[in-house]
């Protein structure tokens, strides 16, 4: 298929879990002759995950900080700072999982936008709506605070199904990371403080998660902070654990994939990986006290997911046993992959 430059698709890599999600659906695009344009802001890892995908990338942007006001004026800033790079590539189409810098410059080049989203309770820009916005069918449309301007599309299963049929396990992470196969194994993410629905339970729940866990035998906890200032807070608070490798906190970013298959049970107070381990079947406990998402509530209800509610719940619910492993992940089918894929040419098609 020999398709232009006037089909080019602007990608905005926001946060970390956007890299994986978005792999895929650039090498699809890209097979069937979509060009692609990627820019990264480096915060969370996002550069460094990209990297690791040997994606090409311009890095545009970083952390600001969790101040409302402060996150408003960068978030213009940063939109100024892409300013260049798309007057310079002219985009036909712009494509995100909630990047507002890109959502906001979009609308002021006047260039269609695609926001893909699977929390209908994330915030949006004032007056700023995405042209399409596409979400997962299990979400409904009544629950969806968009715009009338905006036209809704939906794909099958989650937002994890389309990368995990990509999914291969290496074993060579138990050792890279120091890890006995002795001990019950637990990969643990604090929660997104930083956040604009970040609740105090959660971080409550976090704390007591650990307080219990460091107190048990035969249990080696992979703890991955978000920022900078959450992994000085940690080192402070259980050093002792630290320095006995009863806690163990990566150098780099890691395949987060592969490593939640490695893991006995996952806790976590981010919902990517809470789904990442559902989609993987792997037992995992979520401590998100935010508003619960219509995904999360389907997977709690399905029982691949369990909500923690209140400390009590973390000695009650928590089931502390080793994980048979399968020797190889049973591949799924691509088919959330295919309808994101088909409803971004048929956009830029028609």
């Amino acid at each position: 298929m020999s398709i232009s430059n006037s089909k080019k698709i602007w990608i905005d890599l926001d946060n970390s879990p956007h890299v994986p999600f978005f792999n895929p659906i650039i090498k699809e695009l890209e097979k069937i002759g979509y060009p692609v344009l990627i820019t990264a802001r480096n915060r969370f890892q996002v550069c460094e995950l990209a990297d690791q995908f040997h994606m090409e990338y311009k890095s545009v942007g970083r952390y600001y900080g969790k101040n409302k006001i402060v996150k408003l004026f960068w978030l213009t800033f940063r939109a100024l700072q892409l300013f260049p790079t798309i007057i310079n590539e002219k985009p036909r189409i712009a494509l995100s999982h909630g990047s507002r810098s890109q959502l906001l410059l979009a609308k002021a080049l006047g260039i269609p936008s695609i926001v893909i989203f699977d929390y209908e309770h994330a915030k949006a820009i004032p007056f700023i709506c995405p042209t399409w916005a596409i979400s997962p069918e299990i979400i409904p449309n009544k629950t969806i605070n968009s715009s009338k301007r905006t036209r809704l599309l939906k794909y099958p299963g989650i937002k994890e199904d389309v990368y995990i049929p990509f999914f291969k396990a290496d074993d060579s992470i138990i050792n890279d990371l120091g890890l006995s196969r002795n001990n019950l194994i637990i990969t643990i993410r604090p929660p997104a403080t930083e956040a604009h629905y970040f609740s105090i339970e959660s971080e409550r729940l976090f704390e007591s998660a650990m307080d219990f866990l460091c107190k048990l035998e035969n249990v080696q906890m992979v703890l991955l902070p978000r920022s900078d200032k959450q992994k000085t807070f940690i080192n402070r608070e259980w050093a002792s654990w630290i320095a006995d490798r009863k806690i163990v906190i990566p150098k780099h970013a890691v395949d987060g994939l592969n490593l939640i298959w490695h893991s006995d049970l996952v806790i976590s107070g981010g919902g990517t990986m809470n789904r990442e381990a559902a989609a993987l079947g792997v037992p995992v406990y979520s401590i998100f006290r935010g508003e619960i998402g219509t995904v999360d509530r389907y997977l709690s209800n399905e029982g691949r997911l369990v909500l923690l509610e209140s400390i009590e719940d973390i000695k009650a619910k928590v089931s502390l046993k080793k994980r048979i492993q399968k020797e190889s992940f049973e591949k799924r089918s691509n088919a959330t992959l295919d309808s994101i894929v088909n409803s971004i040419v048929s956009i830029l098609e028609n």
